[in-house]
């Protein structure tokens, strides 16, 4: 008896029938049965069926007489089940990578729950991936499993079969089976959710449901839409059968009603001709199950307000009401819009206006302003100046420029502003340093006497600036004429090597000083002490004695959505317990890499990578700048590299990673888990290569390039400057794998050779 039967209803999807089941037979979990159920399709999904079940013994093709329907082609295929849980998926969606891995591990967790609900995203023929809106309802915060009068919230996610696993004894008991017609679903969901004695919930979306442009059953113009008031009709026989659940009446006939306006209002859905009659049928349904009949005009008491127009629609049952109340909610939106409209542009002039006349005041050399991550807070080599300009230049006042999200990153010392205000403006206007590691807000009218600093955000191994000219998956509609208007207005560029400064002085030219002086943003990994190494572990839950693990891929051009090499939980396994992976998605996707449990923590939304770092032992990247300042650690790194011509063809690299890489190199997730499991990745080799990898990319990066920069710009010191201490002479913080034995540490640090300052002609 198999874990999981895995039902599809196929019927005109040859063109996405493949997906879907290769979807299912290339899942991580393998103890399933597949049972594709051809509903006497005209197409080829039957010839399909039967060449994946000559192929896999776990697949089953069940061929229908006389198509029947979606409903009752899912009733076959679970008269051919035989596993503990039933799981339908239409033959045009897929299950995400380990979905089933992840549904059986949540069903173990709580009990064998009599049904599961877990998540959803919409794809889009686009290549646009969009989750459910109702997520949330799907936590697993709280007691698990519980019945749906615990969490009556779960019936706002959408009303199908397919965002669930029944257990099949519980299905069999209860005798649910699927009535025909359009929208099927309905009276099978609504009685399953209210007669399971146990639920449970999954906070992962493990079904791609596929928005078709064309050829969608319930997007297509047919009287069968009128189906959907038998299956209402079903809904409440079911309600009036079983008294105790009487309770649920009120909650069904909103969602009634919400789903025939919804029907109706959708223009393709119903034949021509036919819209009164839906409208007549549906004024009746209303009045046979409102909950009050005598009381009618309260009937919509408890609907929200933005659907109570559509609810009028249903109850009143007249389209020329409807389009009188529609065209009046029109206006007064209309109106609202345009007054809404009319004040941002009074707010505009006024902040122009004020703009204008801040910049006639005096520029304040006490002033500096700073930004980053392009507003996402305080960090990165700007958070590192900042810090620095406080510290160094007496007087310094300073201001942080961030989203309102992400204000409580910023130093209780430092000016939180918000982009676009006037004490924004205000400051862009009389500071004198403003510095930025992205492109500065293209209205600054950069004045006399103001100094702006392009810090840059780490060594550069992707093509940037005008080398994005000729590819344009990465530049994305970039305005290089914009992006050196921009440059002009630099006074000075950092650089961490000579790497960087040949390639900014190419791909950024402009009349700037260059100040090859390291990263500051690195500087606080020579500054650090071990007890902060321990109270960052211990803030993010790294069990004491383990090995620290951060993976951090980089985002890709070529792609819309984010992606992960790798199946995160079988790393895990397979490097046994002693391991704990940190995962960190590229801040350009906003949402996390992994979901934490266990050993594995997802750090997506850690203000600071710098901090991350220090609190692991070892990094696992691709392409990322990361590796150039995790090198200056001293510390392991792997390269996983397993799309290297993918990479290059859509975005391109200075050098050729695999070639010069700062440690072992991986193709795949197999060769990854060698690395690690046989010692390479803390090997002599591994040593060897971030020692070269460190004397090139890591010159200046001994814990004081912010103060080089602050001496040089702010306090006008030219000669004199901080000595540099080598790279194989710097004693960086030692990793809990350090002090645990697992790797050298380094020499003490002695003094160096002097900073150049590089000019341009």
């Amino acid at each position: 008896m198999p874990r999981f039967s895995v039902i599809v209803p196929a019927y005109q999807v040859q063109e996405y029938l493949h997906e879907c089941m290769t979807s299912v037979l290339e899942q991580s979990f393998t103890d399933l049965e597949l049972i594709a159920v051809d509903d006497c399709s005209p197409d080829a999904c039957g010839a399909i069926a039967d060449e994946f079940a000559d192929r896999d013994p776990r697949v089953r093709a069940v061929h229908l007489k006389e198509n029947v329907g979606l409903g009752r082609a899912r009733n076959a295929g679970m008269r051919a089940a035989t596993g503990d849980y039933l799981v339908f998926l239409d033959g045009d969606d897929t299950l995400t990578p380990h979905a089933l891995r992840d549904i059986a591990d949540r069903i173990k967790e709580t009990g064998d729950p009599d049904v599961l609900v877990y998540d959803y995203a919409r794809t889009f023929w686009s290549g646009e991936t969009v989750r459910n809106i109702r997520a949330a309802r799907l936590t697993e915060e709280g007691p698990a499993p519980f019945r749906l009068d615990d969490r009556p919230g779960l019936l706002d996610v959408l009303m199908v079969v397919w965002n669930k696993a029944y257990r099949r004894e519980f299905v069999e008991r209860e005798q649910f089976a699927f009535p025909p017609g359009y929208y099927e679903d309905t009276p099978w969901t609504y009685p399953v959710l209210m007669a399971a004695e146990t639920i449970a919930t999954l906070d992962r979306v493990c079904v791609h449901y596929r928005q078709r442009r064309r050829g969608n059953i319930l997007g297509t113009t047919s009287g069968k839409h009128f189906d959907i008031f038998g299956q209402y009709d079903r809904v409440f026989a079911h309600l009036d059968a079983h008294p105790e659940l009487a309770h649920w009446r009120p909650l069904v006939f909103r969602r009634m009603v919400d789903h025939l306006s919804a029907v109706f209002l959708k223009r393709d859905r119903l034949p021509r001709g036919s819209r009164a009659a839906f409208l007549r049928k549906a004024r009746g349904h209303y009045a046979r199950y409102r909950v009050d009949p005598v009381h009618s005009a309260d009937a919509d008491a408890d609907v929200r307000p933005p659907d109570r127009l559509r609810h009028a629609l249903v109850r009143l049952g007249s389209h020329r009401t409807y389009r009188a109340l529609w065209v009046a909610t029109r206006l007064k939106r209309s109106a609202a819009r345009l007054a809404g409209a009319l004040a941002r542009g009074l707010r505009s002039a006024a902040l122009r206006l004020h703009y204008g006349v801040q910049r006639r005041l005096p520029v304040r050399a006490d002033l500096a302003v700073f930004a980053g991550h392009e507003g996402r807070g305080h960090g990165c080599n700007p958070g590192a100046l900042e810090a620095a300009f406080r510290t160094l230049a007496p007087g310094m006042r300073t201001a942080w420029v961030a989203e309102p999200g992400f204000h409580h990153t910023i130093p209780t010392g430092t000016r939180r502003l918000t982009a676009g205000s006037a004490a924004y403006w205000t400051a862009l206007a009389r500071s004198k340093y403003l510095v930025a590691n992205a492109g500065f807000d293209r209205r600054l009218v950069k004045r006399s006497g103001q100094i702006l600093i392009q810090t840059q955000a780490g060594t550069p191994l992707k093509h940037m600036g005008l080398d994005l000219q000729d590819r344009p998956a990465a530049a994305r509609g970039t305005d290089f004429a914009e992006l050196l208007r921009d440059a002009d207005r630099w006074d000075y560029c950092l650089s961490g090597n000579r790497h960087s400064t040949l390639v900014w002085e190419r791909v950024f030219p402009a009349a700037y000083t260059m100040l090859e002086y390291g990263q500051p943003r690195t500087d606080v990994f020579q500054q650090a002490a071990p007890a902060d190494v321990a109270r960052l572990r211990e803030s993010l839950g790294i069990p004491e004695g383990t090995v620290a693990v951060l993976y951090a891929p980089t985002h890709r051009d070529y792609r819309r959505s984010q992606r992960t090499a790798l199946d995160l939980e079988r790393v895990l396994r397979r490097l046994g317990p002693r391991f704990v992976l940190l995962t960190r998605a590229h801040p350009a996707y906003r949402a996390p890499l992994a979901r934490s449990g266990g050993r594995l923590i997802d750090v997506s939304d850690h203000p600071s990578v710098e901090s991350l770092c220090l609190a692991s032992d070892a990094l696992v990247t691709d392409y990322s700048s990361l590796m150039f300042d995790y090198a200056g650690l001293d510390r392991p790194i792997v390269i996983l590299s397993d799309d290297p011509e993918a990479y290059e063809a859509a975005r391109g690299t200075y050098f050729d990673l695999r070639a010069f890489p700062p440690g072992a190199v991986a193709r795949n997730e197999d060769e990854l888990i060698d690395i690690f499991s046989t010692g390479h990745w803390r090997g002599s080799r591994s040593a060897q290569l971030r020692s070269a990898f460190r004397e090139r990319f890591c010159p200046y990066d001994d814990g004081r390039a912010a103060e080089r920069v602050v001496r040089r710009v702010v306090l006008g010191e030219t000669a004199g400057l901080p000595a540099v201490v080598p790279p194989d002479e710097r004693r960086p913080v030692p990793s809990a794998a350090d002090r645990n034995g697992l790797t050298p540490l380094a020499a003490v640090p002695t003094p160096g050779v002097s900073v150049p300052v590089v000019d341009r002609p």
